[in-house]
């Protein structure tokens, strides 16, 4: 299935792209302006749905439940069947949304809902939106769909390298993005983590795909979810699709969701209440119990590019995570470059005695090259303060776990966010340890304070950092070594020498704070 329009893939790399934009930003110019946006009305989340349904599903305010996403089957059918479930309302939040099959499927079930009458809030990075305008237009068109574009682009050329340029002028505050993912479901249940909308983080792409983390809930916590969205749905900084773009001639993109509707019925037949109620009680009776506690940094009040409107809330947020840990910590992040601040929490914490394990990407695993050459100037730092270091293995030995038709000729990547704290505290977020999380972008994420929920990551986590599965970073004989089961590499692994050149000659570049 292809919807024509709806979203094209222009590029997976933002990082090199604001690579660009810092190599030639002194030798470029442009004339772009801050776009204006109208006056709205505020626009708030509905109240919980009292349907039976959910009276049904949702525990006790002391009863919290948590059902961690590990897989990317699992995650794509609970997030087709929230959608499904919505008898009121959804509210969804990406950073990036790709025209394949899993993108396309999630549009269409969207669609599918709005057209039994639910209202649907869809807030859009603009990041990855070229060739996307008029499909996104098309979309809003839809009486009870609702998009809007955050921090958007002024000057809208039809590719991502003819939109960074024609916006350097306008480069400081448009390199600041909303990197939050959430979904919540007629304010009952939320799904928080790290996951994009196309094939790639939920096992399907037929080359590389990634292994990500997300959680569901129904508990306290969803009503600070859907807080968050609010907030950042009413920002000055989010605009209407229809104020970016002008509006198209009819609603094609609709009529060919609905004719691909109409020829899968039953993919779309809604399964009956009976159905969903069981699948949803066997989720969260079976939940890990715990309490949680949403963080998020705040939108832009005045300026996204203003030290006063810097995303700092996460960032505070994390490094007193960190300080507080007694025992051990594990962060899985996909890149990892520790700003000043997180090196030196991480630095105090093991000389009192914390456990800290990383993991993250190695150079052939990482879909973003620029910020591996970044994260490897840090790396003698890192191990000498007696900090672990682990890398993903592009031909890790379990990566099936993560890919939907096994293949050993598809590569493994890391893109989770979360962090495993002493023996009862996890995170699970959009943010990397890195300063375009910490410091540039917007990100979200669930503080659990559980000990089922704790042990429960540290198993599904374990897998990752066996040898076969995983890369050792260690210094030997004053070398940097790679140490796997089969074999130990002097140099990065990597998918070829040029590769290795490539990321050597981007490490020379002042490029850290951009990553």
């Amino acid at each position: 299935m292809h919807f024509s329009s709806f979203v094209v893939h222009c590029g997976r790399s933002m990082k090199v792209a604001l690579l660009a934009v810092t190599l030639f930003i002194t030798l470029l110019s442009a004339c772009s302006s801050p776009v204006k946006r109208a006056v709205l009305e505020e626009e708030l989340a509905l109240l919980p749905s009292q349907d039976e349904f959910w009276q049904q599903i949702v525990h006790s305010a002391e009863d919290e439940r948590f059902h961690l996403l590990n897989a990317g089957d699992e995650a794509s059918r609970w997030r087709l069947l929230a959608i499904d479930s919505a008898r009121r309302s959804i509210d969804l939040e990406s950073f990036l949304w790709l025209p394949d099959e899993t993108g396309n499927q999630i549009l269409a079930h969207l669609v599918a809902a709005g057209d039994r009458g639910v209202r649907v809030r869809i807030l859009l990075d603009d990041s990855f939106t070229p060739h996307q305008d008029l499909a996104l237009h098309h979309l809003d068109l839809h009486p009870n769909i609702e998009l809007r574009l955050y921090n958007p682009y002024s000057n809208r050329p039809a590719s991502l390298v003819g939109r960074t340029i024609f916006n350097l002028g306008d480069f400081a505050r448009v390199n600041h993005r909303m990197h939050n993912k959430a979904l919540v479901v007629d304010s009952q249940a939320a799904i928080v983590g790290g996951r994009n909308m196309a094939d790639e983080y939920f096992g399907f792409h037929g080359d590389y795909n990634f292994r990500d983390m997300e959680v569901l809930t129904t508990g306290n916590s969803v009503a600070a979810v859907s807080t968050h969205f609010d907030n950042f749905w009413n920002s000055g900084w989010s605009f209407p699709v229809g104020q970016i773009v002008d509006a198209p001639s009819d609603d094609v993109e609709l009529k060919a969701i609905r004719v691909y509707i109409a020829d899968n019925t039953e993919e779309f037949d809604v399964l009956e209440d009976q159905q969903l109620l069981a699948a949803w009680r066997a989720a969260m009776d079976n939940g890990l119990k715990g309490k949680a506690i949403f963080f998020s940094d705040q939108p832009a009040t005045n300026d996204p590019a203003a030290d006063s409107d810097q995303p700092s809330q996460l960032a505070s947020f994390l490094r007193q995570t960190i300080a507080e840990a007694q025992t051990d910590i594990i962060a899985v992040t996909a890149y990892f470059v520790p700003t000043p601040e997180l090196l030196a929490e991480m630095e105090k914490v093991v000389k009192r005695g914390v456990r800290v394990r990383v993991l993250t990407n190695s150079m052939r695993s990482n879909n973003h090259l620029a910020a591996h050459a970044a994260y490897q100037g840090y790396l003698r730092g890192l191990l000498g303060a007696g900090v672990e270091i682990f890398e993903t293995r592009a031909d890790a030995q379990d990566r099936d776990l993560y890919m939907q038709a096994p293949s050993k000729q598809k590569k493994l990547g890391l893109h989770a966010k979360f962090m495993i704290i002493d023996q009862d505290k996890a995170v699970v977020g959009s943010s990397n340890l890195d300063p375009r999380s910490l410091k540039l972008n917007t990100e979200i994420g669930l503080m659990i304070h559980s000990q089922e929920l704790n042990t429960r990551l540290r198993e599904l986590t374990e897998v990752d950092f066996l040898p076969e599965n995983s890369w050792s970073v260690q210094i030997k004989e004053g070398e940097l070594v790679w140490v796997g089961d089969d074999q130990t590499l002097r140099h990065p692994p990597a998918d070829s020498k040029f590769q290795q050149l490539e990321d050597w000659f981007i490490g020379l570049l002042p490029i850290d704070s951009q990553m």
